[in-house]
């Protein structure tokens, strides 16, 4: 019999890609996730797992940067968010399953922020692309979700590591991701021509975007903390001192923690990289676990 886990996948914009890379190496090991809580990449990534869809997500986000990337993007540049989300959405909605989050063969639950009404707000049933929308939602980067008397953003600005409220089953092993992490850096050896090719596309677009922010912020006296580079650093911070204390009162069986320096908010484009970082620390936890209980 397989051991069964429940899985808490963190936030952490493109460094949640490494949750792939976990979640393939947690299977090649033999456990068998029964439940998911996720918050922001956490959630999107865990619901497309819930969804069986994981593969062909995977292989769409190693071709992410051939892709034109602001066709994605509907900008909105509104004082809520620079981004509505929409474009985005409907293209997820070809990996996630159409079903509700009761549906899915395994428990899932996902966390966004109330800024209403000041509290977390919890998805474990309805609408699933409506929960992950919310839980990815940026702060001043996308549109919040407006459900009912509440406004969402993403979950992580309350609670990045949602243990609380992933669901337990007899004898499971506690499993938490952390992909914001104070820990070195590890980087795997993915050097190829094509590698180089894809950044210089990807950085090319992301750097005549970040420059039209930029032009708004001709004054700024820094100009070493950029529109994408402050959002990163301060929801960063802010984020690894909730999580400490969060796992300062839970106890995982096994922690995974990915550096916060492995790559930046926003660099969708080393996901091949990423995966692997993912799997390669996974396999390390693990067997620092394995060790522990011999």
């Amino acid at each position: 019999m397989k051991q069964k886990i429940a899985l808490v996948l963190s936030g952490g914009g493109a460094r949640g890609i490494a949750h792939i890379g976990v979640i393939e190496e947690l299977e090649k090991q033999g456990f068998e996730i029964s439940s998911i809580a996720g918050t922001s990449m956490g959630a999107l990534v865990g619901g497309v797992y819930a969804s069986g869809k994981m593969e062909a997500y995977k292989k769409w986000m190693y071709t992410l940067d051939k892709l034109d990337i602001f066709k994605l993007i509907d900008f909105s540049f509104s004082a809520n968010g620079l981004v509505k989300g929409d474009k985005i959405l409907r293209k997820m909605k070809s990996f996630i399953s159409n079903k509700n989050i009761e549906d899915f063969d395994i428990d899932f639950t996902c966390v966004a922020t109330d800024i209403v009404n000041d509290k977390e707000y919890i998805f474990e049933s309805g609408d699933i692309f409506e929960a992950i929308r919310a839980s990815v939602s940026i702060p001043t980067v996308f549109v919040p979700v407006k459900k009912g008397s509440s406004v969402l953003v993403d979950g992580g600005v309350i609670n990045n590591i949602p243990i609380k409220h992933v669901t337990r089953h007899k004898n499971d092993l506690l499993v938490v991701v952390h992909v914001n992490a104070d820990v070195p850096v590890y980087k795997p050896l993915l050097s190829t021509t094509e590698k180089k090719i894809k950044e210089i596309s990807y950085f090319t677009k992301i750097k005549n975007f970040q420059n039209q922010i930029n032009k708004l912020k001709s004054n700024q006296h820094d100009k070493k903390f950029g529109y994408f580079n402050l959002i990163n650093k301060t929801l960063g911070l802010m984020s690894n001192q909730l999580s400490k204390l969060i796992l300062a009162e839970y106890n995982p069986d096994i922690l995974i923690n990915v550096s916060r320096k492995t790559c930046g908010l926003f660099d969708f484009y080393k996901a091949e990289e990423l995966v692997e970082i993912g799997k390669h620390i996974a396999s390390k936890s693990i067997e620092t676990h394995k060790n522990k209980s011999t």
